[in-house]
């Protein structure tokens, strides 16, 4: 068999792998099997990719270690893992040594036929003001997982069916699913007394812009953070309010950030509270303890992020734990110099959706959300696919 035959296989075992947890998972909940979207890949050679060479893949190998303690053992990605981790005992991983890892167990791919540029955003971990108890000062509940609200499809492929307006998750009644409360019915009071609230925060439009983000560690009053981690979401297609403020002909915002928007929103709480009702998407929290709680927030792959290197794509197009070098030029670090850069895919997001849409980890705190709030760009993505050893 030749090469690249080998590698193509792999691409389809993967996709294969993919479309095999999508249907368990629906056939248990007897709903119909809905087909894993193609990939076409186009095997290159690490010299054609452009920045290779000038990045630390050093920075990406850690990343890619917590991915591997995730993936379930196949034929695809278990010699890579295992050649990951046997290097991992030998010390620190250079520069050098984790290049030379990448360049032979993995195959870089293009992704053929893509009709346009792809693009690339942002996201972090806000940092909040917040308490255990409500107050005058602290109102605004944050909710944990309400036992009533049932998953109808793999939360990692919530993008697909958002970009479809296909409800994700529903109500359990006698009588069946039923569409889940509206952001607009939560905030009037739908899940009041039940005790669901894990926190409280002092502003609604916080707590929104961390539905946004899927986390965020909250600061009480005694000085100690709280990390609040995604639990789940009502099920509703995300929908961007930026859109909807963009094409307002008046009260518009004076800037479309992040903090503009922010700022619009407060200027008039009641207009802001309509605006935000816009997106009927609401996302649940669960504290996390202990070593959970330590280090960065965790992704939906369920490994801590990497800052810089995590990145949530359309895990309908890429399996999560695989190597993808985003190439997008436009977008300048401090230094000056073009984003290109290996990173790993490990998390989603709803607003996530396309072969070559992604969202970079940039880290935690106010710093890292005006990186992230700044972060916009058209790319590329070049995917690494694990080489398949012949008879394997």
């Amino acid at each position: 068999m030749s090469r690249r035959a080998i590698l193509l296989l792999a691409a389809a075992l993967l996709l294969a792998a993919a479309a095999v947890a999508i249907a368990l998972f629906s056939l248990l909940r007897g709903k119909k099997v809905e087909k894993q979207a193609v990939v076409n890949f186009e095997p290159i050679n690490f010299a054609e990719v452009e920045g290779w060479q000038a990045d630390n893949q050093a920075a990406a190998f850690p990343a890619l270690l917590k991915s591997c303690g995730k993936i379930t053992p196949d034929i695809t990605m278990a010699e890579a893992c295992t050649a990951a981790v046997e290097l991992s005992k030998h010390g620190e991983v250079t520069r050098e040594a984790a290049r030379a890892f990448f360049e032979a167990h993995y195959t870089p791919n293009r992704i053929a036929d893509a009709p346009n540029l792809g693009l690339v955003t942002g996201y972090y971990e806000p940092e909040i003001d917040g308490a255990r108890e409500k107050s005058a000062k602290f109102p605004v509940p944050v909710y944990g997982h309400p036992d009533d609200l049932a998953a109808v499809m793999p939360d990692e492929l919530r993008a697909r069916d958002s970009a479809a307006g296909t409800l994700t998750a529903m109500r359990k009644t006698d009588d069946g699913l039923v569409p889940y409360y509206t952001r607009e019915e939560i905030d009037e009071g739908a899940l009041q007394g039940r005790n669901l609230e894990v926190l409280y925060l002092a502003d609604p439009v916080e707590l929104f812009f961390m539905q946004i983000q899927g986390s965020g560690r909250v600061r009480l009053p005694d000085g100690s953070m709280v990390r609040l981690s995604y639990a789940g979401k009502n099920g509703y297609p995300f929908t961007s309010i930026g859109k909807r403020m963009a094409a307002l002909k008046q009260a518009k915002p004076r800037s479309l950030s992040m903090q503009g928007i922010k700022a619009w929103l407060r200027e008039d709480s009641d207009r802001g509270k309509k605006m935000m009702w816009q997106n009927k998407s609401y996302v649940f929290f669960r504290v996390l303890d202990g070593k959970e709680g330590e280090g960065e927030p965790i992704g939906a792959q369920g490994v801590s992020l990497t800052p810089g290197r995590s990145l949530a794509v359309d895990a309908s197009f890429h399996a999560l734990g695989l190597p993808i070098f985003v190439e997008a030029p436009e977008l300048k670090g401090d230094d000056g110099k073009p984003f290109r850069r290996l990173m790993m895919a490990q998390d989603v997001g709803s607003a996530i959706r396309g072969v070559e849409r992604g969202d970079i980890f940039w880290g935690s705190g106010d710093d890292a959300g005006r990186i992230a709030g700044t972060t916009h760009a058209p790319a590329r993505f070049i995917v690494l696919l694990p080489n398949v050893a012949p008879g394997a």
